[in-house]
């Protein structure tokens, strides 16, 4: 039986000042627009926390450090492979804080996000970052319905 799969790695990382305030970012992005946190492609021969970390940098300007690993978001879509996003959350960081290409990035604070316009589904993607006891979504269609499984 062959086991492989073709797979799209990303990465997603909540930012936290140790004062209640996470980074957020407004993506410039018509398909999945929204606030969300900072993250994207891992890529070839590159390892996920080099990644997190230089997507982190490229979208706001920040180096982060004492990453922890939080959880796994993952789906599959017919014909393409699964997709899947490695969730980070980081306390230590160095540098200002910049926007770029792919969105404006700001401090806001963690109680307040549910308030806010999330990207599609970034709701319940924040219990990966914040419930130690949950550690995957995985995301499955059932007679052409997304349905989620938080696990």
């Amino acid at each position: 039986m062959n086991r492989y799969e073709k797979t799209v790695f990303t990465n997603m990382c909540m930012i936290c000042d140790g004062n209640g305030n996470v980074v957020v970012q407004e993506r410039n992005s018509d398909f999945w627009p929204g606030i969300a946190f900072p993250g994207g492609h891992v890529e070839k021969g590159e390892s996920f926390t080099d990644a997190v970390v230089r997507e982190v940098r490229e979208e706001t300007g920040l180096t982060v450090s004492g990453l922890h690993l939080c959880g796994v978001r993952n789906w599959t879509e017919k014909g393409k492979g699964r997709y899947v996003v490695l969730v980070y959350r980081a306390d230590r960081y160095e540098g200002d804080l910049a926007s770029s290409d792919e969105g404006k990035v700001y401090w806001a604070p963690i109680d307040k996000l549910a308030d806010m316009p999330l990207a599609f589904r970034m709701e319940s993607m924040l219990r990966l970052f914040l419930d130690d006891t949950v550690t995957e979504s995985f995301i499955v269609e059932e007679n052409g319905k997304w349905i989620e499984i938080i696990k």
